[in-house]
Order: C-alpha cells, then structure tokens, then sequence
C-alpha cells in the first residue's frame, strides 16, 4: 500500500522504484536473526525449559565468544537462580541471576564454540502468532542482505526485498547505504502501560558505518531525501541525530521511544509493516504520518484483506503532510 495525501493506492511492493526518486538514499537494515531460541530440559525433573537469548551479559552487542546472556526463560517460575537447562547432544546452562524486569543471566557449558551450539541446537526465533515453525518459515525469516548476527526477531519490512529489485532499485538512481540495528526486546515487547509515556524502552545496539553517514548527510545537504526500510532504521537514524545533532557513524545505543509530537530530523518517507495493536512500532508510525492518516491506512487495509504482522504486507508513506512525489 502507498500512503498518500490523497488517500490509499495499492501497490506491489516490486513497485516500489517507481515511488522512489533518483537521488534518494534507501537504508537498509542488514542485521541477521541469530537461532536464539533454545528448548532443553530441567535439571534433574526433564521438565521443558526454553530460553530467548537477547544479548550477552557484558555488552549489548552479539559476541560469539561469550558465555554469559540475557534471556528470557520459560517457565519462568521453575527457572530461578541456580535452575540448570541441559540441550540435546551436550552443553548445558545456569541460571546466575534474575533480573528486576523479569529476565535472566544464564551461563552456558558447553564443549564447542558457541556458534556451532547455536546452528546446532538454536532456532530462528519466530513471532508467537507465527503457528508453524517449519523449515519454510525458519528460511523466510532472514532478509537477502542480512549480513551482521545480532538480532532477535527480523526487520520484517526488510523481507519483502529481493536481490533482483536492490538492483533495479540500483538502475533507477536510487542509493543505499546499509546500517545494523540489533533487534531486541525495544522492538518487540508489547506495551502494557495505561499511558503511552510510561512504557519502557529497551535499549538496541546499532551500528553506522562510515561510508553510511556520509551518504546520509550528503543527502540531507542536497535536499535529497532519506528513506527508512523499517522502523528500526527510524529508530537508529532518529536516535542517532537526537543524540548528536547529525549522523554520526560509530557502534551506538538507543532507547529511543519515538511517540506522536517527535520533531524528526533524518528520515522523509518510510517502508514498514502493518503492526500488532499495542505496539511501540504502532506509535512510531502514528507519530511518523499523523495518527489520523495511519487510522485511514489500517481501516483500508482490513477493508481490502491486506496481510499484518512480520509475513505481512507492507506500505509505503511519508513523513507528516508531505508527499511521496
């Protein structure tokens, strides 16, 4: 779907060149879902345990090293501190600590290299409402550019792009410039605050390259635009210039909650998903295009059976009033 001043135009997404003009900067998210959801048995009861790596207990970024993370873990209740969780074919973890929010420092034991335990034992952690997790789902899942390991659930709007439309998108005069955002438990994470202020924002690691500020920030001085592919390069983008007062390349976090009345300083038009109700990723895109604009938007979707959620359609809008052409 196009999102337009004049109301909503459906579209395929391998349209999406035509709704672009030569000179804009498209920024692609290329993190790659890392398999950190982990099914084992307690320790002596064979009870099923599952563990959802976030991030490693001494930084926020994804380490192949490291031993220690931050996990939520399921039954939460039989999984305190000192609860064991061994996994088929050898390594087992601890758990050293519960967090106040809920979440786990667990501590693996393992006789191989951490990544191969992870290709080994780990899946791609599909989205709850996601009712088959089949091999098909496990592949569709991961973006063709995904490139940087490090998230917990895909840039969903990223999925619908292929090899064969980055290149047309190429031929059109359209730049790229690719950035990593780790998507964690910020993104994800329903809200469950009566306000919207009161919700809680995980922090995400993200990372802007060099060449990728540049690009960017030659843009914004040409007057060119700034297109987002997903919410998760708003956040980074916006995080990024709130921070700093340009983009800044460097390995950064961000708690960024963006929420309507935010003066967006980076992105002019955005690619994302049609989201869960009571989401954070909900109020970005209200706070992007106007609530009443997204009301339209999603009333005409559902009119018009259009798909929701991480396997869903996507549409395409611009920041506020303003115009895709």
């Amino acid at each position: 779907m196009v999102v337009t001043t004049a109301g909503e135009e459906d579209a395929r997404f391998s349209d999406l060149p035509s709704y672009l003009r030569a000179g804009d900067v498209l920024v692609l998210n290329e993190t790659r879902v890392i398999p950190a959801r982990l099914v084992g048995k307690r320790v002596p009861s064979g009870g099923r345990a599952e563990l959802l790596l976030l991030h490693p207990a001494a930084e926020p970024r994804f380490s192949a090293g490291a031993r220690r993370w931050i996990a939520l873990a399921r039954p939460a209740r039989r999984l305190r501190e000192g609860e064991r969780v061994a996994f088929e074919d050898g390594g087992e973890a601890v758990v050293t600590r519960t967090l106040d929010d809920g979440q786990r420092e667990v501590e693996f034991t393992l006789t191989e290299p951490f990544e191969t335990f992870l290709e080994r034992v780990g899946r791609l952690p599909l989205p709850r409402y996601v009712r088959r997790d089949c091999p098909e789902a496990q592949r569709g899942y991961q973006t063709v550019f995904a490139r940087v390991p490090g998230s917990v659930a895909a840039p969903t709007a990223s999925l619908h792009f292929t090899s064969e439309l980055l290149e047309r998108i190429e031929r059109a005069g359209i730049e790229t410039a690719r950035i990593t955002l780790d998507v964690g438990l910020g993104t994800f994470r329903p809200m469950v605050s009566q306000r919207v202020e009161e919700h809680l924002m995980h922090a995400e690691s993200y990372i802007i390259p060099a060449q990728a500020a540049q690009a960017i920030e030659r843009a914004r001085r040409e007057g060119r635009r700034i297109v987002a592919a997903g919410t998760t390069v708003v956040r980074a983008l916006e995080g990024n210039a709130q921070a700093h007062g340009t983009i800044v390349a460097g390995e950064w976090t961000t708690d960024l909650f963006i929420v309507p009345g935010f003066r967006f300083r980076v992105v002019d038009a955005m690619i994302t998903n049609f989201h869960l109700p009571q989401s954070s990723l909900l109020v970005l895109v209200s706070a992007f295009a106007g609530r009443d604009r997204i009301a339209r938007a999603y009333a005409a979707a559902i009119e018009r059976r259009y798909r929701f959620f991480s396997f869903g359609d996507a549409m395409l809008l611009a920041r506020g009033g303003t115009s895709l052409q």
